[in-house]
């Protein structure tokens, strides 16, 4: 692994870290405390997302040599399947998770995240856009490219999605994580384009947060219309 890609992953963890500076920081200039979370988040995400892309100028400048990278139709094509893709892992790895393991569906991770980008909206673009551009720089790019030259795409994908999956610290759905971290993997092998897992993990994100920040409380009075309307017309019979 070159220095600047260890520059990078302690970049990303000075960034996951720096809560601890930071919320103090901000509750001491007055900030409301349930807006503090997410504004430290934005500041912090949006500082290392710079710092990373600075470090990794060379690699973007050099990307135009490799000629094993697929077409940018074709990149376009698995970007579109890989969003499906995405879904369809999580699905399954949920599906997993009931039927054998008896874990209930639902993340408090996902939940926590929620709240706080109900809070602080500005924080939608992080958990949409920036934080999965990031996940994908380190986790694929960098870690499972290490370990993949020098292990399987099986044995690198899985360490690398376990990794993926501990940083969230939602253990309790470390099988979803690491669905998707294969999926992600997938795509990043197959095309050789890191945007194309950027892609698809974007597009998930970006759909839990129009669900459940932008018009979950819509779908919420949605839902409860539905229940009064069934048990109104069961009431008939």
């Amino acid at each position: 692994m070159t220095k600047r890609y260890w520059l990078v992953i302690l970049t990303y963890i000075l960034m996951q870290l720096s809560a601890i500076i930071g919320v103090p920081l901000l509750m001491l200039m007055g900030i409301e405390r349930e807006q503090i979370p997410g504004i430290w988040t934005l500041f912090s995400f949006s500082i290392g997302f710079i710092i990373i892309l600075l470090f990794l100028r060379q690699d973007m400048s050099d990307r135009h040599l490799n000629r094993d990278r697929s077409s940018k139709s074709e990149a376009i094509v698995w970007s579109i399947a890989g969003i499906f893709m995405a879904f369809m892992a999580q699905y399954f790895a949920v599906l997993i998770e009931i039927s054998v393991f008896g874990i209930e569906p639902g993340s408090e991770n996902t939940e926590m995240i929620v709240e706080l980008a109900k809070a602080t909206p500005a924080l939608i673009l992080v958990v949409a856009v920036i934080g999965p551009i990031l996940e994908e720089i380190i986790f694929r790019m960098i870690i499972f490219g290490s370990l993949y030259k020098r292990f399987n795409f099986w044995i690198a994908a899985i360490i690398s999605s376990v990794i993926f999956a501990a940083v969230h610290m939602d253990f309790e759905h470390i099988l979803v994580y690491t669905f998707m971290g294969v999926v992600f993997a997938f795509l990043y092998v197959k095309t050789k384009r890191i945007i194309v897992p950027i892609i698809a993990h974007v597009a998930l994100n970006s759909f839990v947060m129009l669900v459940q920040v932008i018009f979950g409380d819509r779908l919420l009075e949605l839902q409860r219309k539905l229940e009064e309307m069934q048990g109104f017309i069961g009431g008939l019979f």
